[in-house]
């Protein structure tokens, strides 16, 4: 229940940010204009993002005779978590993760590496694609598109302030220093919302992921166990593309530090003690 409210309150910070800077920067026609083309840029990429990142990771679609064990594993989970089978795909890659796409569970499909297969006990894989159906029945891949409407939106309309000046909603000039320093971290504070909703939809999809398997001590040693072995071992799919490592259980590229404010993923650490404490029913 924490997480989906704190989802909503950055949902609603970052379309409140969107609202205020539309205003200062753009008056309304910058903030419509601004709007329409980020929703026709992420609209496409919702609608076919299954296909754009499957492609990329040249994902190989699997079923009960070319995969019969992996197979098998998903459809007993989704039928636990009420969901449509989804398509089911391997990708040829040592580097242990996993993933789900798919613009709502009538269209969804889960990955994996045939690292995670060699990584994982069967127990530990269980955890690992209960959680990426959590993605799946929670709608994850829709609140992402969101967001980043929202906050392409901001980009665009401190762009706009920049090649055409700020004006505001009844169209006269905006101070220029307030302008300048609008247009600078306006863009930034959008990208520190939109990573936080990310961490927040990881940290869910654990808790529904746990919920789903029955398992959250399996979850918990899984992730142990890919954060240890991606140490030294990078998803070079993702290192060419990484845009897509949002999507993937455990963000290869994220960092520590200041620098985990912009990462995608919770820290590894927090995300174990969050399951463990689920395990020990507190």
């Amino acid at each position: 229940m924490f997480n989906l409210m704190k989802t909503a309150v950055l949902m609603a910070a970052i379309t409140a940010l969107f609202m205020i800077i539309g205003r200062l920067l753009g008056g309304q026609q910058g903030m419509v204009l601004a709007l329409v083309i980020a929703l026709g840029m992420n609209f496409f990429s919702y609608w076919f993002s299954d296909k754009m990142v499957l492609r990329m990771y040249n994902a190989q679609e699997v079923d009960e005779t070319t995969a019969p064990q992996f197979y098998r594993l998903v459809r007993e989970l989704a039928a636990r978590a009420e969901l449509p089978m989804p398509r089911v795909y391997l990708i040829q890659e040592d580097a242990p993760n996993a993933f789900a796409t798919g613009r709502n569970p009538q269209h969804a499909a889960v990955a994996a590496t045939t690292g995670i297969l060699r990584v994982l006990s069967e127990r530990e894989l269980r955890g690992v694609m209960a959680h990426e159906l959590a993605h799946v029945k929670h709608r994850d891949i829709l609140i992402s598109t969101i967001s980043a409407t929202m906050a392409g939106a901001i980009s665009m309309l401190a762009n706009f302030a920049m090649f055409f000046g700020g004006r505001d909603s009844e169209g006269r000039s905006v101070n220029p220093i307030v302008s300048i320093l609008v247009m600078l971290l306006a863009p930034l504070a959008a990208s520190l919302i939109q990573m936080a909703i990310s961490r927040s939809r990881e940290f869910e999809a654990d808790r529904g992921g746990a919920q789903i398997s029955g398992d959250p001590q399996a979850l918990a040693s899984a992730l142990q166990k890919i954060h240890r072995a991606a140490q030294g071992l990078p998803l070079e799919t993702t290192e060419r593309h990484p845009e897509t490592a949002q999507m993937m259980i455990m963000n290869p590229l994220s960092a520590g530090g200041l620098r985990g404010l912009f990462s995608t993923h919770p820290s590894t650490e927090e995300r174990v003690e969050r399951l463990l404490a689920m395990a020990a029913g507190r």
